[in-house]
């Protein structure tokens, strides 16, 4: 009999829990609509330039047009959720890269003299990276992570954790500016300009920072997953065809190497060429209306933007195909297109899982619940009697509370980014005061369902759990808690330093005004 009671005792399906918070924020958002919940706060105003007065309202789901709204918006939404059909292209070629054996091969080869920690700090590492390519990078490596740590020989569900953790704990870290980076500093100047029109952020402004930062966290989320994830995992079961005990490579394997490493080099070639101005035929990727590289890069009107998924997934078809011709894997289309569709097996429970997921973001979206949170937390800063580092604290911590309801840090900072006069007139600059909100940011990233790619994470562990019982959404946040906490005490003490030493933040860039 107790053994039948474990047995009947299931957490909430990730997909239940999704629902009833879809139903929760419906019935929240009647009531604080009913009540006038809102948020007044001083902003920035894009058309005049000045601080201007606003007010951020809950919209009532639970009433006859909140209710036509979700019915008429639904599949429309779940049709256009930028995370499943992001996911199905990536998937195509991640699939045949798997199905030719170009991935076991190649991640069997690094993995099987490489130490464990290495293994786990190279994954974190590119994680953290990866903030460059913006969320893509949550779609290519979640899975990859997962199948890192498969091929070799470890509990695939540790390396899922780990990448996610180095993407959002990480999300505020990069060597080079980001399509994000330049959407902040817009914002950052537009504020600036109202008291001194002639400042101006350098593309270096953070660089000492950045390395400094992207090292110790590295260490610091790979020392989390070693000691304490790793430790606390489940024992996993392997398949005969997931992990060899000792790999030989035969000369078909190395011919399908050759094959793979020589076509994905000339593709890149082709690629990166695309990518840069000023030579013959090149920068055809670029959108040439805008001024910086940057921004002629990332901008949302640039064909390396708006293609960027399928470039990558180009790139991987490329690699398995290649492989699988060399090492006859692949032998006819057939085979081919049964490659690309191999990842795509068994994918019911996670389109399930991105239906839920999409409805509830909608739903809580429309709600505006976010943004009338991150409006009372900025009313806080804006009208708090403190200055200094006191303030900056407070901005730390505000921004991650911000994040766990309003997730897309463009929305937030554009909201909160009225405190940077605040705190330049207490002599902080604005570069720092930028950097302080980010960093807050990337701690709760990984914390909140209303994070879109919170569901990758959340779906990958399911489809790698042999237990009986489902991966639920609170196990999926108490695995990412360690990685909070420890990135929260580690940005905290880094703030405080940098505030009472002075260091600079990079070229040209510092803590107070003037550096």
């Amino acid at each position: 009999m107790k053994k039948l009671r474990t047995k009947e005792k299931i957490g909430l399906h990730p997909v239940m829990t999704l629902l009833v918070l879809s139903f929760i924020t419906i019935i929240l958002s009647g009531i604080f609509r009913f009540f006038n919940v809102q948020s007044t706060f001083n902003k920035i105003s894009d058309i005049t330039g000045d601080f201007q007065v606003t007010t951020e309202v809950v919209n009532s789901l639970f009433s006859l047009s909140g209710l036509k709204y979700i019915f008429t918006t639904t599949v429309k939404n779940f049709a256009n959720f930028a995370v499943l059909t992001n996911l199905i292209i990536i998937l195509l070629g991640i699939g045949i890269m798997v199905k030719s054996g170009f991935l076991k091969t190649i991640i069997t080869l690094m993995t099987k003299k490489a130490k464990k920690t290495t293994v786990t700090f190279v994954l974190v590492l590119i994680s953290i990276l990866a903030s460059l390519v913006g969320d893509l990078s949550y779609i290519i490596l979640v899975p990859l992570g997962a199948l890192l740590f498969l091929y070799g020989k470890r509990n695939p569900m540790i390396g899922i954790i780990t990448a996610f953790a180095g993407l959002t704990c990480g999300s505020a870290l990069s060597l080079f500016l980001t399509s994000y980076d330049s959407s902040l500093i817009t914002t950052t100047l537009l504020n600036v300009h109202v008291i001194n029109s002639s400042y101006t952020i350098s593309s270096f402004g953070f660089t000492f920072v950045m390395i400094l930062l992207i090292v110790i966290m590295s260490f610091v989320i790979t020392n989390v997953t070693e000691n304490y994830i790793a430790k606390r995992m489940p024992k996993y079961e392997f398949l005969e065809e997931d992990v060899e005990d000792e790999l030989v490579l035969t000369r078909k394997q190395m011919r399908g190497l050759l094959f793979s490493f020589g076509a994905g080099l000339i593709y890149l070639i082709i690629f990166i060429y695309n990518i840069i101005p000023g030579l013959p035929f090149s920068g055809n990727l670029l959108d040439y209306s805008q001024n910086l590289y940057i921004d002629k890069l990332f901008s949302y009107n640039s064909f390396f933007s708006n293609g960027f998924v399928f470039i990558v997934a180009v790139f991987f078809v490329i690699l398995g195909l290649f492989y699988g011709m060399g090492a006859k894997t692949i032998k006819n289309n057939k085979e081919f297109v049964d490659a690309l569709g191999h990842s795509l097996n068994g994918i019911g429970k996670i389109l399930v899982m991105i239906f839920a997921a999409s409805t509830f973001i909608n739903i809580f979206k429309q709600s505006n619940i976010g943004n009338v949170v991150a409006g009372a937390f900025t009313n806080i800063l804006q009208n708090s009697d403190f200055g200094g580092l006191p303030l900056l604290l407070m901005l730390f911590v505000f921004s991650g509370i911000i994040t766990i309801f309003q997730p897309t840090v463009l929305y937030s900072y554009n909201i909160a980014s009225g405190v940077i006069i605040k705190l330049m007139n207490a002599g902080i600059s604005p570069e720092f005061t930028q950097l302080v909100f980010r960093l807050g940011s990337s701690i709760t990233l990984g914390l909140t369902p209303v994070f879109a790619y919170f569901i990758v994470y959340l779906a990958y562990l399911e489809n790698y759990n042999q237990s009986e019982k489902p991966v639920t959404l609170k196990e999926a946040i108490k695995y990412q808690l360690p990685y909070a906490l420890v990135t929260f005490l580690v940005y905290l003490v880094f703030i405080v330093v940098w505030y009472l030493v002075k260091f600079p933040l990079g070229i040209g860039t510092g803590v107070g005004l003037g550096v």
